[in-house]
């Protein structure tokens, strides 16, 4: 196939690793990709928000698959572009795209679903907000509405960083208060072609960037899958995916088509699981970042094939995907003073003697090419890069990603050493 993956972060590369790893004859195309994805597909020199621009190349290389990486352009309405001109695309328009676009339109939707989660209140003004504090109780937990790449939601027991958080996000729109859940959380993917559902495996991330879940929220500082203690409460990872798809995934997929927007793409469900049963905190209009890099290594399926069929309605002839018995961890090295204030533009040493070890693949999420020559890379966002590691079991991969990330060597950088330590034990 022809496949031209839009993004420039670690879950496309992991994205297009998988479909490289299923079928070397691919031709893959990303745009505007970073120094890593250069190694595994051509680079393209396009604005992926353009859909006019996006297209006219996908027709001239007579691409057979668009995939949409990031939100930017979901919600800027690129995949319906591509549509128009009947090219297939894996990734929702933009009306669906509002799942993950606006969280005052996720929380209409799963109340129009019936769909399990917390209470919330809309809050336009300064005032409202306080009175949502009122109403809900600490902790606190405010949502800018909009996109925020990761860095718009607090939660804290404190406030007046609560309100000063709602502040910083109120001159661009509303913010969302929403009821403090307590449980553990699980990441759970769901393909959707509009109409039917398949469910990838579920993963958990570590949201925080210091060990023991302290400090800022990020992006994602690590991962884990597959999640074998859900089996405690639910009986099977699989009875849990069951119950998901069920009440979370299929009634958001038929509501959505019946309001007229289908969603056509990936479908991202960020669930907790509460005394009183799974709730969702928010839902995703794509692959999720860094989780994405620990379920595709463990995808037995194509990737290729469950993807063009999910963009090409035909999801329903493909039985459920499966999945290697292998353990995934990714631990993500990020720059010195992120995320408040990342440093970039350092050297990057050590890669090869990372990616020597059995079990390990780096993945890159924010890399380029200095202007000097030489061949080694510099870090070009907070974000730099994720040590991926496969094992029998966690311990085992937790090892060999540990093992890798001590030898890559980026002046001031920083990660997690907790990443699945409690799943290891």
């Amino acid at each position: 196939m022809k496949i031209l993956v839009l993004g420039s972060g670690a879950r496309e590369h992991a994205i297009i690793l998988s479909l490289r790893s299923e079928d070397a004859a691919h031709e893959i195309f990303a745009v505007p990709g970073n120094a890593g994805i250069a190694q595994d597909a051509t680079l393209v020199d396009l604005d992926q928000l353009d859909g006019a621009a996006v297209a006219a190349f996908a027709n001239e290389q007579h691409i057979d698959l668009v995939v949409v990486g990031p939100e930017a352009p979901l919600v800027a309405g690129v995949a319906d572009v591509l549509r128009e001109r009947g090219i297939p695309v894996f990734g929702p328009g933009r009306a669906a795209a509002q799942l993950e676009g606006s969280k005052t339109f996720a929380k209409r939707v799963m109340d129009a679903a019936g769909v399990p989660t917390g209470r919330a209140v809309r809050a336009a003004s300064l005032d409202e907000v306080a009175a949502a504090f009122d109403a809900l109780g600490a902790p606190h937990v405010v949502k800018a509405d909009g996109l925020a790449a990761g860095k718009g939601v607090i939660v804290t027991a404190d406030r007046e960083e609560a309100l000063a958080h709602a502040e910083r996000y109120l001159p661009s729109g509303a913010v969302l208060i929403e009821e403090f859940l307590t449980g553990p959380e699980v990441s759970l993917f769901f393909l959707s072609d509009g109409d039917t559902v398949r469910a990838l495996s579920p993963a958990q991330d570590f949201k925080r960037a210091l060990d023991g879940d302290g400090g800022p929220n990020t992006g994602g500082m690590g991962a884990y899958s597959p999640l074998p203690w859900l089996a405690d409460d639910f009986g099977s990872v699989d009875a849990f995916v069951a119950e998901v798809t069920e009440t979370v995934a299929m009634p958001v997929v038929r509501q959505l088509d019946a309001e007229g927007t289908p969603f056509i793409g990936l479908l991202y469900a960020g669930l907790i699981l509460t005394p009183d049963g799974v709730r969702v905190i928010e839902f995703n209009a794509r692959f999720g970042d860094p989780e994405t890099q620990v379920v595709l290594p463990r995808l037995r399926t194509p990737l290729s094939r469950l993807l063009l069929a999910a963009a090409s309605g035909t999801l329903e002839d493909e039985p459920q995907p499966e999945f290697s018995d292998d353990v995934a961890i990714t631990v993500v090295l990020a720059s010195e003073g992120y995320p408040e204030n990342a440093q970039t533009g350092r050297m990057i040493e050590g890669l090869a003697k990372a990616g020597s070890i059995e079990g390990v693949t780096i993945v890159h999420a924010a890399t380029g090419a200095p202007d000097a020559p030489g061949g080694s890379l510099i870090a070009t966002g907070g974000r730099v890069l994720n040590v991926v590691a496969t094992g029998a079991d966690f311990a085992d991969a937790r090892a060999r990603a540990y093992e890798a990330i001590g030898r890559i060597a980026l002046d001031g950088a920083h990660y997690r050493h907790d990443i699945a330590a409690r799943v290891a034990e």
